[in-house]
Protein backbone atom coordinates (compact mmCIF):
# COMPACT_ATOMS: atom_id res chain seq x y z
CA UNK A 1 0.00 0.00 0.00
CA UNK A 2 1.34 3.31 -1.04
CA UNK A 3 2.06 6.65 1.75
CA UNK A 4 -1.20 7.97 -0.31
CA UNK A 5 -3.40 4.78 0.16
CA UNK A 6 -2.38 4.32 4.16
CA UNK A 7 -3.60 8.44 5.28
CA UNK A 8 -6.68 7.78 3.34
CA UNK A 9 -7.69 4.92 5.45
CA UNK A 10 -6.16 6.30 9.17
CA UNK A 11 -8.73 8.97 8.14
CA UNK A 12 -11.19 6.85 7.10
CA UNK A 13 -11.69 5.64 9.92
CA UNK A 14 -12.21 8.40 11.92
CA UNK A 15 -15.57 9.84 13.05
CA UNK A 16 -16.82 13.02 12.36
CA UNK A 17 -16.58 14.06 15.80
CA UNK A 18 -12.51 13.54 15.77
CA UNK A 19 -12.58 15.25 12.93
CA UNK A 20 -14.16 18.34 14.05
CA UNK A 21 -11.92 17.61 17.38
CA UNK A 22 -8.65 17.68 15.60
CA UNK A 23 -9.85 20.76 13.21
CA UNK A 24 -10.60 22.73 16.00
CA UNK A 25 -6.99 22.11 18.25
CA UNK A 26 -4.97 22.72 14.58
CA UNK A 27 -6.82 26.07 14.78
CA UNK A 28 -5.87 26.54 18.01
CA UNK A 29 -2.14 25.66 17.73
CA UNK A 30 -2.23 27.99 14.82
CA UNK A 31 -3.56 30.92 16.85
CA UNK A 32 -0.91 29.91 19.62
CA UNK A 33 1.73 30.13 16.66
CA UNK A 34 0.56 33.71 15.26
CA UNK A 35 0.80 34.60 19.18
CA UNK A 36 4.13 34.62 19.47
CA UNK A 37 4.18 37.37 16.54
CA UNK A 38 1.33 39.51 17.78
CA UNK A 39 0.14 38.64 21.32
CA UNK A 40 -3.58 38.81 21.51
CA UNK A 41 -3.58 35.65 19.41
CA UNK A 42 -2.25 33.27 21.78
CA UNK A 43 -5.27 34.45 24.43
CA UNK A 44 -7.51 33.81 21.45
CA UNK A 45 -6.50 30.48 21.14
CA UNK A 46 -6.35 29.58 24.90
CA UNK A 47 -9.67 30.18 24.83
CA UNK A 48 -10.83 29.22 21.46
CA UNK A 49 -9.08 25.68 23.56
CA UNK A 50 -11.39 26.54 26.39
CA UNK A 51 -14.56 26.72 24.72
CA UNK A 52 -14.30 23.54 22.34
CA UNK A 53 -12.84 21.31 25.00
CA UNK A 54 -16.22 19.92 25.75
CA UNK A 55 -16.53 19.13 22.38
CA UNK A 56 -13.41 17.00 22.24
CA UNK A 57 -14.56 14.57 25.28
CA UNK A 58 -14.24 11.07 24.29
CA UNK A 59 -11.86 11.82 21.42
CA UNK A 60 -8.10 11.02 20.00
CA UNK A 61 -7.18 14.40 20.58
CA UNK A 62 -9.13 15.50 23.59
CA UNK A 63 -5.70 15.65 25.68
CA UNK A 64 -4.29 18.30 23.11
CA UNK A 65 -6.54 20.47 24.61
CA UNK A 66 -5.49 20.24 27.83
CA UNK A 67 -1.67 20.93 26.83
CA UNK A 68 -2.85 23.98 24.43
CA UNK A 69 -4.88 25.72 27.90
CA UNK A 70 -2.01 24.68 30.14
CA UNK A 71 0.49 26.17 27.89
CA UNK A 72 -1.26 29.04 27.15
CA UNK A 73 -1.66 29.92 30.59
CA UNK A 74 1.38 29.39 32.22
CA UNK A 75 3.11 30.73 29.34
CA UNK A 76 1.30 34.02 29.80
CA UNK A 77 1.50 34.02 33.50
CA UNK A 78 5.79 33.24 33.51
CA UNK A 79 6.02 36.35 30.35
CA UNK A 80 4.50 38.64 32.68
CA UNK A 81 6.46 37.62 35.23
CA UNK A 82 9.58 37.45 33.46
CA UNK A 83 8.75 41.60 31.99
CA UNK A 84 8.62 42.25 35.25
CA UNK A 85 12.09 40.65 36.43
CA UNK A 86 13.37 42.39 32.98
CA UNK A 87 14.17 45.57 35.64
CA UNK A 88 16.91 43.07 37.06
CA UNK A 89 18.13 40.97 33.81
CA UNK A 90 16.92 37.55 35.06
CA UNK A 91 13.66 38.35 33.46
CA UNK A 92 15.41 38.39 29.67
CA UNK A 93 16.38 34.54 30.95
CA UNK A 94 13.24 33.57 32.23
CA UNK A 95 11.74 34.93 28.87
CA UNK A 96 14.11 32.83 26.65
CA UNK A 97 13.41 29.80 29.01
CA UNK A 98 9.23 30.33 28.81
CA UNK A 99 9.56 31.11 24.99
CA UNK A 100 11.71 27.66 23.98
CA UNK A 101 9.08 25.62 26.57
CA UNK A 102 6.10 26.87 24.70
CA UNK A 103 7.05 26.50 21.19
CA UNK A 104 8.30 22.81 22.09
CA UNK A 105 4.88 22.08 23.56
CA UNK A 106 3.35 23.63 20.60
CA UNK A 107 5.75 21.97 17.84
CA UNK A 108 5.41 18.79 19.89
CA UNK A 109 1.51 18.59 19.86
CA UNK A 110 1.12 19.72 16.36
CA UNK A 111 2.80 16.67 15.51
CA UNK A 112 1.02 14.74 17.40
CA UNK A 113 -2.11 16.29 16.02
CA UNK A 114 -1.19 16.09 12.68
CA UNK A 115 -0.49 12.11 13.31
CA UNK A 116 -3.78 11.50 14.63
CA UNK A 117 -2.13 10.69 18.07
CA UNK A 118 -2.88 11.79 21.34
CA UNK A 119 -1.13 14.02 23.38
CA UNK A 120 0.48 11.74 25.73
CA UNK A 121 0.75 8.70 23.79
Amino acid sequence: MSEMQQEVVVNSTMTPKDQAAKTNALIAYGLMVAGFFTGIAWIIGGIWAMVKKDEAVGTIFEDHYSNIIKTCWWGLGLFIVSFVLAFVVVGYFLAIAVFIWCLFKIIKGLAKLTSNKAYNS
